[in-house]
């Protein structure tokens, strides 16, 4: 009999949300042993389709198929037991259990009742080795880093030996180096005859990776191509709808006064007994773009916890237009002028189950615009104000204000909290990712956003791990490496391959001779 030749075929699928067509006669066909990559901007539909593929919702219309018979995934349970997998773009992971205990939660090996956790943890170990997924199997989830939680979740599909991958914007917070690595994973995943759905924004891993790509627009399917007889500036035009502009423009920066200074700050860390930020010393001036770069993991996140009054500081001065803030609560800091769009969107940047209107006044709800003196919010101010923002910033949300953030897709999520942040008109902008698991046309418009901000005499503390945004973003980098600051770099001077031996440590020595 031959071999059928689909792995998997989704047939006119159409899902609706309440005021949203998610997906609109959809048809996706993916070749056994192939990486078929799916772009499309945020709210595109991508993860709509991929969820329904892995049992999370059930369309109203259309069939799938496997090997080329009609199955029906009413759960992810059934997506499992036909050997379908998916990392998740926001990940499903028990914050307060191990790294083992999530891998193994739900297809756990037991003995007489008692749980096989040395043969598991064998496995996982096995399976981390030979893909490259190092990771540290007692490790708490809320103690390690969003890379290290991605590949969690990659080991949970390997453990459960699916065969059908999906990776919902699996690079959105990796660094360059893990995502080289991950896309080297995909590859000798595919070569082993796994098949790889690949939701992803980012046309270079496309170009990189895929075999095939699947495009959608505003919840219909616009095509399929073959990526090798493609350009990139073809896939952005059949995604967008128009050109995209790749380059950053942006004038020379004319910095003026200091806004924020750091002297000599430290951070605990929650995994050692190190500090994870260790003595720090550096200022942001009025007028410019400073970029923290560096591997994940170095210290970047507590610098900006301490910065921002999310984690208590164990030494040092942060100094906010000449005032020291080093132990003032967040609402003080935020009322004088900082603004922070967080690393981690839903655990800092929204309230999920709060309305898209009421996420976008959460730092201003008392000013007296919103609340009147009997303490009463006023919704007809608000309602307006949050109308305004997302016509602003183009969020794209079912029902607009009244809309549930956590209903929303990731990008548009950003684009709410980006809305937010820079319409409080700060004086010190700290940007963490704040392009993560944005498109090509949100990217552009953010990047004109913070330039914008940069222009208008604003002071911006960029953390990125996107090598292409530190190098035409940033006036400055300073690159941090294990909690200390290795070396200052000039964007219009420094080359990349620099930037990625500071980035590893490698030339911190070198530097200090």
């Amino acid at each position: 009999m031959d071999s059928p030749q689909y792995a998997i075929e989704m047939l006119n699928i159409t899902k609706v949300f309440p005021g949203i067509i998610a997906n609109d006669n959809v048809t996706l066909q993916l070749k056994p042993g192939e990486i078929h990559a799916l772009l499309g901007e945020n709210g595109a539909g991508k993860s709509t389709l991929m969820s329904i593929l892995f049992g999370l919702y059930q369309a109203e219309q259309g069939v799938i198929k496997k090997n080329g018979e009609v199955v029906k995934i009413a759960n992810p349970n059934d997506a499992n037991a036909l050997g379908i997998g998916m990392v998740h773009q926001h990940f499903k992971l028990v914050e307060c259990f191990s790294v083992l205990d999530n891998i193994i939660l739900g297809d756990e090996d037991t003995s007489h009742g008692f749980l096989q956790r040395d043969k598991a943890r064998q496995k996982v170990v096995a399976l981390s080795e030979k893909y490259g997924l190092s990771v540290n199997p007692d490790a708490l989830i809320e103690d390690i880093s969003v890379g290290m939680q991605q590949r969690t979740e990659i080991l949970k599909m390997l453990y459960r030996d699916n065969e059908i991958l999906i990776f919902d914007e699996p690079t959105a917070v990796l660094t360059p180096q893990e995502i080289k690595e991950l896309l080297q994973i995909m590859k000798n995943l595919s070569a082993e005859g796994k098949s790889i759905l690949f939701i992803t924004h980012k046309l270079n891993e496309i170009m990189e990776v895929a075999d095939r790509c699947t495009v959608l627009r505003k919840g219909k399917y616009i095509g399929t191509v073959d990526v090798a007889g493609c350009s990139k500036d073809q896939l952005s035009r059949m995604m967008v709808g128009r050109d995209v502009e790749f380059a950053v423009h942006k004038e020379d920066c004319a910095p003026t006064d200091v806004v924020l200074e750091v002297e000599d700050l430290s951070v605990a860390s929650k995994l050692s007994k190190k500090n994870a930020v260790n003595h720090v010393s550096f200022q942001v001036r009025a007028g410019e773009i400073v970029c923290i770069a560096g591997i994940d993991g170095n210290g970047q996140t507590e610098l900006v916890y301490g910065i921002s009054g999310l984690e208590n500081v164990t030494g040092g001065k942060i100094i906010l237009d000449g005032t020291d803030i080093t132990h003032m609560p967040i609402r003080r800091r935020s009322m004088m002028g900082m603004a922070h769009i967080p690393e981690d969107r839903h655990k800092h940047g929204l309230v999920l189950d709060y309305s898209l209107e009421d996420n976008l006044v959460l730092q201003r709800y008392f000013e007296p615009e919103f609340t009147d003196k009997f303490g009463f919010l006023r919704r007809k101010n608000i309602r307006e104000y949050a109308d305004r923002l997302i016509e602003e910033y183009d969020v794209r949300s079912g029902q607009g204000a009244v809309t549930i953030a956590r209903s929303m897709s990731g990008g548009n999520q950003q684009k709410a909290i980006i809305a937010r942040e820079i319409d409080r008109d700060p004086r010190l902008l700290i940007a963490v990712q704040p392009t993560r698991g944005l498109d090509v046309g949100a990217i552009e418009n953010i990047h004109r956003q913070i330039v914008a901000q940069r222009d208008a005499g604003k002071a911006v503390l960029l953390v990125s791990l996107e090598l292409d945004e530190v190098m035409t973003l940033s006036d400055r980098i300073l690159v941090m490496y294990e909690g200390e600051i290795v070396g200052q770099l000039d964007p219009k001077t420094a080359t990349v391959e620099e930037l990625g031996l500071y980035m590893a440590g490698a030339k911190k020595e070198a530097d200090k001779q």
